[in-house]
């Protein structure tokens, strides 16, 4: 190998600049830098792809839980982020998407159905099964009082237009395509889907 008077000085001074960082106590700062190293937050999480439910642009988000998946284990969520597949929002969130995880943890976040007696000034927690057979005794007596089989002109129009339905945005085309199915089966002519994805 030939070695000319420049590849000489090249040489000669990344050797002493090497011997001089391991003579003057350097050596052991890299190995102490990679001892402090935290572990990956997210190195033993679960990870779950889902829909941020604030508004109708549905980003894509993930969610990333803790949990060792046992049987009577329930799983923690640690970390809520943009999805940078989805195509919506490719992994950006807005305030309120970035913000998920203080709202799951909300100590007042509603966790199960309530229900306020008519006349009432507090809600209880009731079941679910209570409740969604209250629901649809509701809706079956204002169906039953407010149907419209015919319109003035003595045409059939089947509406029931006294109660109408929002679907979630955490729905995709096809859920709300089957929502919209069964809110036009029942005769509502009032109904959105808040997703449109």
């Amino acid at each position: 190998m030939e070695l000319g008077r420049r590849g000489f000085i090249r040489l000669s001074g990344a050797t002493l600049a090497a011997s001089s960082i391991g003579a003057l106590g350097f050596a052991p700062a890299g190995e102490a830098l990679a001892a402090s190293v935290r572990p990956f937050k997210l190195s033993r999480t679960t990870e779950t792809r889902n829909t941020c439910t604030y508004c109708s642009v549905a980003c894509g988000i993930l969610i990333y839980s803790l949990g060792d998946a046992a049987k009577n284990a329930k799983a923690s969520i640690v970390h809520i982020e943009g999805d940078p597949d989805h195509p919506v929002n490719r992994g950006t969130l807005c305030p309120k998407g970035a913000a998920l995880l203080d709202v799951v943890h909300s100590p007042t976040r509603v966790k199960y159905p309530m229900y306020r007696v008519p006349g009432g000034d507090s809600f209880k927690r009731v079941s679910w099964d209570f409740a969604l057979d209250r629901m649809a005794t509701l809706m079956k007596q204002d169906r039953d009082q407010n149907f419209i089989a015919k319109n003035a002109a003595g045409t059939t129009v089947n509406r029931w237009t006294s109660t109408g339905m929002l679907a979630a945005s955490a729905s995709s085309n096809e859920t709300a395509f089957l929502t919209w199915k069964v809110a036009r089966s029942f005769g509502m002519v009032v109904f959105d889907n808040q997703a449109r994805v």
